[in-house]
């Protein structure tokens, strides 16, 4: 193995042009998202077309988003969307009471 060398030098006229370009690099474009984004994205049209007013199962959405080329079985669909609810409730909780008047000290 060989190691990396610890002194290379940059000249130093170099580093304001290396971050102005840095600087005005606009965002790549994304292809692709996880699942997991896909779902949340689509979260509350899942929610609504598997209400008991629509009727829709998870299989038949999984369906419908397989003819655009989202392959994401009804299964796991409800698994993401679980997972989705599950994450909100957290971020939404309120902080403990533990944490509000323990920091005096005498």
């Amino acid at each position: 193995m060989s190691k990396q060398k610890n002194n290379e030098r940059v000249p130093l006229n170099k580093i304001d042009e290396a971050i102005n370009i840095l600087q005005d690099l606009e965002p790549k474009e994304r292809f692709s998202l996880a699942a997991i984004k896909t779902v949340r994205q689509m979260r509350r049209y899942i929610e609504k077309l598997t209400s008991d007013k629509y009727g829709y199962t998870f299989d038949e959405i999984s369906e419908m988003l397989r003819g655009l080329g989202i392959n994401l079985s009804g299964s796991r669909i409800k698994t993401l969307l679980a997972e989705v609810k599950k994450n909100s409730r957290s971020q939404n909780k309120p902080e403990s009471l533990s944490n509000s008047g323990g920091d005096c000290q005498n």
